[in-house]
């Protein structure tokens, strides 16, 4: 009799769960035009969800229209395989190793890495080394220890979610986790060579925008990895511009080991965010793009445009190969314009294109989120349910630029330049509007990818 009401009860919920279903996609289908705002990625355009708000607008919480069903959650983690000979305390940095593998999310780290994964991924390396230096005393792996090590990370990751080729997509590489070609990893030896107490001042904490300008930290860093480099050169030869390349090779290097002596100092949350604000400032200096061939432009568009739908079609067709690349920031789309418009200018193109086909900063990321992540260090989110989230800058439908003498490429820190045609409200580094969007990226068993959005 039991098993008889638990199965009746079992059908009932059932039958409730279904009818739930077909009500919630009944509202979907049926809801006017304006309130049904979920769109799901496709290969046409996407203007048709792009937010329509004014600049000044004040962003709202934005959550997906639609969510898998609980019964189907995203996997959380699951047990690493691990060497067993590393010595890296990742239980101590958990929270930070949850913030990376969600910002390499399986098949979201390819287009995520120039901005986002990369950058943490690099950060985690410095962070679990340094913070491993206050029981070891040293700070770098051993070659030894270094591969194994460096496989145990990957196997961590991998257990919360990120992607299994961490190490190709941000050329990671055990020599990573060493002194590589740094004379001093000893703690003692390198207190004892550099200003701490002056490295530490200027870096404990680090303004993301006015860093990059100032460059207050960055100084203090190249000063301090010179001093170490110096351990193992002739000071004359480190003098004056004609360093030699293994010398510079060594103070890159040395650079990592004294920002593993920083990390060591700061608790793995601050670390990070003074790390990821220190690489920031050289994501947004370049236009991460590869442009492919574009004599079909020039053919089109060059020697003067007879035929503006011609040269329009060209166009378009050569952007839309750039769209299928990465996510960029706004900065950087400021910067592939400026780079795309100078190449385009050498095959005699002299007249503005992106005025003429409608040329937009967006056109340069990946078309098929119509998203440009902001210029600030940001990280993706995830829900179990919801799926991964990350930031878009809602204003980036500002044409492009074509760039000509009197119009330098508007750089973040030269505060003379402006740039035509923006909205009032700005963000203090990009020059750019404020306004910003959560996407909500789903993947299906099939790694089909969907986006919702809500505003």
């Amino acid at each position: 009799m039991s098993a008889g009401v638990s199965l009746r009860h079992s059908f009932t919920m059932f039958l409730l769960e279904l009818f739930m279903f077909f009500a919630c996609f009944h509202e979907c289908l049926s809801s006017p035009p304006d309130h049904r705002q979920g769109h799901m990625l496709t290969d046409g355009a996407t203007d048709a969800f792009l937010p329509k708000i004014t600049p000044n607008a004040a962003p709202q919480p934005f959550l997906p229209l639609l969510a898998p069903s609980p019964l189907s959650s995203f996997p959380i983690s699951t047990s690493p395989k691990l060497s067993g000979l590393c010595m890296l305390n990742f239980t101590a940095a958990q929270s930070l190793i949850s913030i990376t593998s969600i910002d390499c999310w399986t098949a979201f780290a390819p287009l995520l890495a120039n901005v986002i994964c990369c950058p943490q991924l690099h950060a985690t390396l410095v962070i679990l080394v340094g913070q491993s230096s206050k029981e070891t005393g040293v700070l770098a792996l051993n070659r030894t220890l270094a591969k194994p090590c460096l496989s145990d990370i990957e196997q961590v990751l991998t257990g919360q979610g990120a992607g299994e080729n961490l190490n190709h997509i941000c050329s990671i590489h055990p020599s990573n986790l060493t002194e590589a070609s740094c004379p001093v990893k000893d703690v003692d030896e390198f207190e004892n060579t550099v200003n701490t107490s002056e490295l530490l001042a200027s870096c404990e904490k680090i303004d993301p925008v006015k860093e990059c300008c100032d460059q207050v930290c960055q100084g203090a860093i190249s000063d301090a990895a010179t001093r170490l480099a110096l351990k193992a050169s002739d000071p004359l030869s480190m003098d004056g511009p004609h360093v030699l390349p293994q010398h510079s090779t060594r103070v890159n290097d040395c650079k990592t080991v004294v920002l593993r002596w920083l990390a060591s100092k700061l608790d793995p949350y601050h670390a990070k965010e003074v790390l990821r604000g220190l690489t920031n400032c050289n994501v947004n200096k370049v236009c991460p793009l590869v442009f492919p061939n574009m004599k079909h432009v020039a053919n089109s568009c060059g020697n003067g445009i007879s035929d503006h739908a011609a040269c329009c079609d060209a166009m378009n067709s050569y952007v839309s190969h750039l769209q299928k690349q990465t996510l960029i920031t706004n900065l950087q789309a400021l910067d592939c314009a400026t780079s795309l418009g100078l190449k385009l200018q050498k095959y005699n193109i002299t007249k503005d294109v992106y005025s003429l086909c409608h040329i937009s900063l967006k056109d340069f990321s990946l078309q098929a989120s119509g998203c440009l992540l902001p210029s600030l260090p940001s990280d993706a989110t995830l829900d179990k349910f919801s799926g991964i989230s990350f930031i878009c800058d809602l204003n980036d439908n500002i044409p492009a630029q074509w760039p000509s003498m009197s119009l330098i490429p508007a750089l973040s820190c030269n505060k003379t330049v402006r740039i035509p045609a923006l909205p009032a409200a700005t963000n203090a580094q990009s020059g750019l509007c404020t306004g910003y969007v959560a996407v909500y990226l789903l993947v299906a068993s099939s790694m089909a990818v969907t986006m919702f959005l809500q505003f």
